[in-house]
């Protein structure tokens, strides 16, 4: 198989633990980190991405296993955080050999981390991953899984939006709202449609060609700008990055118009202390991690046998939790990623003690 390599002392992250994994012949370079288990086996998908670096894809999958920890805590689910990322271009490496070594290691972990499609990782390569390890979710309708995580995504999402709204407006609806959604990818088509069902006036922006002629062609009345940059400096209500992250950094807030930010991307705080000048300006972030949660509630509905209306009622939920949560924050006087942050913590930290009381 090649080299496997583990640390349970990843230096002062707090994580648990990190794997290296290296499969020569398949060319496959993976990296698995394991924020927490204080709820549950870790859960988060596997991103296959063209990291410029090693040290590149590591920062990477620890910030990601890192916020699935608190995504799940959150989501209400007994499960921890983690994350793996595959290092290289998936259109030139991927292939069955591939992701079977890939599997191999997830399965020798032994049950601590379960995994799930994520950037580059689609529900077809979770059913190839699949034939050689049983902790893995996200898998298609033919193989007894929920199919496409990104449509209870983007319904989470959707209803962090109208809690955000709510807060700020005064009414849980995005009704002559202008929402600038940025990214037309798995979920922010289907973001799209609600919006424009909701009464929503929908400006957008796509890398891709075939996402922008797909809004042409299912949606005329959405308007399309050049990039990002154009997208966040429009006169918009609210701003959806729906891409990768690090979508709010120093360059972009102090240009966006809109009173709320609410979408899909994670880790869309590009670095400590922008969820306060978010603040500052009286814009108001609704955290990536909650809002977003609704992907990870379908894929771990699946592990106890998929059923989709209960993992919808789950994921409707996600106003409940963004309404506690923007509460909470103005009861403390702190910024929402603040508040969302303490919430998490304190069900890890009260249900994580709950281990301490032995069983037989």
């Amino acid at each position: 198989m090649g080299v496997f390599a583990s640390t349970d002392d990843p230096g002062s992250t707090g994580h648990e633990q990190v794997v290296f994994c290296q499969d020569k012949q398949s060319g496959l370079k993976a990296i698995i980190g394991i924020y927490s288990t204080a709820l549950g086996p870790a859960l988060g998908g596997t991103r296959f991405y063209p990291y410029a670096s090693e040290e590149a894809a590591l920062a990477d999958v620890l910030d990601l296993s890192r916020g699935m920890a608190y995504k799940n805590a959150l989501a209400g689910l007994d499960l921890g955080g983690g994350k793996a990322v595959i290092w290289g271009d998936p259109d030139q490496l991927k292939s069955e050999a591939l992701l079977r070594a890939y599997g191999r290691f997830v399965e020798s972990l032994g049950g601590r981390y379960y995994t799930a499609c994520d950037v580059g990782t689609y529900v077809a390569d979770m059913d190839v991953i699949a034939r050689e390890t049983r902790y893995v979710t996200g898998r298609s309708v033919e193989h007894g899984g929920a199919g496409d995580s990104s449509i209870l995504t983007a319904w989470g999402v959707f209803q962090g939006m109208r809690a955000a709204a709510e807060h700020v407006w005064g009414a849980p609806s995005l009704a002559g709202r202008r929402v600038g959604v940025a990214g037309l990818g798995k979920v922010g088509k289907y973001l799209t449609t609600h919006l424009v069902e909701d009464g929503a006036e929908v400006v957008a922006t796509d890398v891709s060609p075939r996402a922008l002629e797909w809004a042409r062609q299912t949606y005329p009345q959405v308007t399309l700008v050049d990039d990002a940059s154009a997208l966040v400096a429009a006169d918009i209500d609210v701003y959806a990055p729906c891409a990768l992250g690090g979508a709010l950094n120093d360059d972009t807030v102090p240009a966006l118009r809109a009173k709320v930010v609410a979408g899909a991307a994670n880790n869309q705080l590009a670095h400590a202390g922008i969820e306060k000048v978010l603040a500052d300006r009286g814009i108001l972030y609704a955290p990536d991690y909650v809002v977003n949660a609704g992907g990870v509630i379908q894929v771990a509905d699946e592990i106890e046998g998929f059923n989709f209306d209960r993992a919808k009622l789950r994921a409707t939920k996600i106003f409940d939790t963004t309404r506690e949560i923007l509460r909470l924050a103005d009861t403390e006087g702190v910024p929402p990623a603040a508040a969302a942050d303490r919430l998490a913590e304190r069900r890890m930290a009260d249900i994580g003690r709950l281990r301490t009381i032995r069983l037989s």
